[in-house]
C-alpha cells in the first residue's frame, strides 16, 4: 500500500503511476523519477491517493525529487540536443526510404535514451535506421507509432471549445469514442462539428457521457409523443442541464414540462 500519484513522462511520454514517498506533491509538479534502467523526468497530473498493488506486476517505482535548477537546466539542454537528433534521424529516414514520418524526437533525462515518434500508414522495418541511430549517438534508441491523436498530444493545441486539448492536458490513456455518444448527448452528427484537430471524435464526448446518461434519465427522448395537462404532444426539444422537454401540443402549441423532481429515478 502507498500514496501514489499519476506521471506523464518527459514532454510527450506515457503516464504511469508512481509512488510518491514522503514528498508533498501537487499536480503540475515536475518531478524526477526512477523509470527503464535509470532516470527520467515527468510532470505530475494526478494523485489517486492510496494503491494496492497487484502481486503479479512489479512494485512501482518512485518519485526521487522535484526539480531542482540543475535538473531544469538538463532539461532544456536535452531538448535542444532533441532537434539535432530529429534532423539527423530525418535525414537517416530520407537514405533508407523509409515511408514514415518523422513528428518528435526526446532524450530521457539521464540521456541513456532517444525516443523517436512517427506515424505511418502501415508496418515499417525500420532494423537498420535504429542500428545507424545508435551509431551515431551511442544511446538506446527507441522508434514509436504513433497515431493521429497521439500526434495531437504531442504538439498540443485547442479545441473548439477554446480551452487546451483534453489529450494534451489531462487525459491518461485515450479512451473509445462512438458517434452514438454524440447522438445521445444530442450533438449535430456533422463530423467537423464533433471531431478534433486530429480528426477523430472528440475524446470529451467520451468522459461526459456518463455524465449525460444520469442527467438524461427520466427525461423524453426527441420525438417522443407524451402527456401534458394541455393533453397529447410532441416533443421537439430537450434541455438536459435544465431537464426541461418542449413539447408541441395538438393544436400547435408549443409548452415547458420540467423534469426536475424526476432527476435519477
Amino acid at each position: 500500500m502507498g500514496e501514489i500519484v499519476f506521471v506523464r513522462l518527459r514532454d510527450l511520454g506515457p503516464v504511469y503511476p508512481y509512488h510518491r514517498g514522503e514528498l508533498l506533491l501537487n499536480p503540475g509538479d515536475y518531478v524526477i523519477v526512477e523509470h527503464d534502467r535509470g532516470q527520467d523526468y515527468g510532470q505530475v497530473l494526478s494523485s489517486t491517493g492510496v494503491c494496492a498493488e497487484k502481486k503479479e506486476k512489479e512494485p512501482l517505482k518512485k518519485v526521487l525529487r522535484l526539480t531542482r535548477d540543475a535538473d531544469i537546466k538538463q532539461i532544456e539542454d536535452n531538448r535542444n540536443r532533441a532537434r539535432d537528433a530529429f534532423n539527423s534521424c530525418a535525414r537517416k529516414i530520407g537514405e533508407h526510404k523509409l515511408d514514415m514520418k518523422l513528428v518528435k524526437a526526446e532524450y530521457s533525462f539521464d540521456r541513456s535514451k532517444i525516443i523517436f515518434y512517427f506515424t505511418s500508414a502501415g508496418r515499417v522495418d525500420f532494423r537498420n535506421l535504429v542500428k545507424d541511430l545508435a551509431k551515431i549517438f551511442k544511446a538506446r534508441i527507441e522508434l514509436k507509432q504513433i497515431g493521429v491523436r497521439d500526434e495531437a498530444r504531442l504538439f498540443g493545441g485547442f479545441g473548439p471549445c477554446g480551452r487546451e486539448l483534453c489529450c494534451a492536458k489531462f487525459l491518461k490513456d485515450f479512451e473509445p469514442v462512438t458517434i452514438k455518444m454524440a447522438k445521445e448527448e444530442g450533438l449535430p452528427l456533422n463530423p467537423p462539428k464533433i471531431s478534433g484537430i486530429c480528426g477523430r471524435l472528440m475524446c470529451c464526448l467520451s468522459f461526459e457521457y456518463e455524465s449525460y446518461k444520469l442527467l438524461s434519465k427520466g427525461l423524453p427522448r426527441e420525438g417522443e409523443h407524451v402527456h401534458t395537462p394541455k393533453g397529447k404532444g410532441k416533443v421537439i426539444s430537450v434541455n438536459v442541464f435544465k431537464r426541461l422537454a418542449s413539447v408541441q401540443t395538438e393544436d400547435g402549441t408549443i409548452i415547458e414540462l420540467s423534469f426536475k423532481g424526476d432527476h435519477g429515478k
